[in-house]
């Protein structure tokens, strides 16, 4: 039961990407909404467990608010940017089965030179009861991303989801996507 909650750092080209990366969409407002549904299929120690994800994206991140994120994180680090996030508007809604779902606050968006497209989303995760009573350590893990690739043959688009997790910069000042768990595939990603 302890390996699940081992925790597994991934040196980020992904975390500093969610930030910082420039070749974007840049509109705010989307003239439709994005909908993408996946299958969430475990990695590692949750292997075998699947499960339906529905993403429902309205707006995309404005630049303004983009640098207020960066501003948060560098002066206060994780805590910063997760309470910069809970003051932002919401630009989408994210369901698991089984659960009600919670808005995501930073969608962006990046083109591709082959057309495909690039999206990451971060929001601060709803703390569950048990974990808030328990004082358990996953309350240390507050942000929850997605990233997936949508290529231009709906079979090859990739993707994946990050339930728990926490921004960081190590020794060597290299921001690190720290995980509470293994991520998981997301597989059967179709936008609509």
């Amino acid at each position: 039961m302890r390996k699940l909650m081992r925790t597994h750092l991934l040196t980020v080209a992904v975390a500093s990407t969610i930030l910082l990366t420039t070749s974007v969409i840049s509109a705010q407002k989307l003239p439709k909404r994005i909908v993408i549904q996946a299958t969430a299929r475990g990695t590692s120690t949750q292997m075998g467990r699947q499960a339906s994800i529905d993403l429902r994206i309205e707006a995309l991140t404005t630049a303004e608010e983009r640098a207020g994120l960066l501003e948060a994180f560098q002066q206060k680090g994780n805590e910063g940017l997760v309470n910069a996030l809970d003051k932002m508007r919401a630009k989408g809604r994210m369901a698991v089965t089984g659960t009600l779902g919670y808005d995501v606050n930073y969608v962006w968006v990046f083109k591709q030179p082959d057309g495909s497209m690039l999206l990451r989303m971060v929001t601060d995760r709803p703390l569950l009861f048990g974990e808030v009573y328990a004082d358990t350590r996953s309350r240390d893990y507050e942000l929850a991303g997605v990233e997936i690739h949508i290529s231009k043959d709906r079979r090859k688009s990739t993707g994946k989801l990050y339930p728990a997790c926490r921004l960081k910069v190590n020794k060597k000042g290299v921001v690190e996507l720290q995980l509470y768990q293994n991520p998981w595939e997301l597989v059967n990603i179709q936008k609509r």
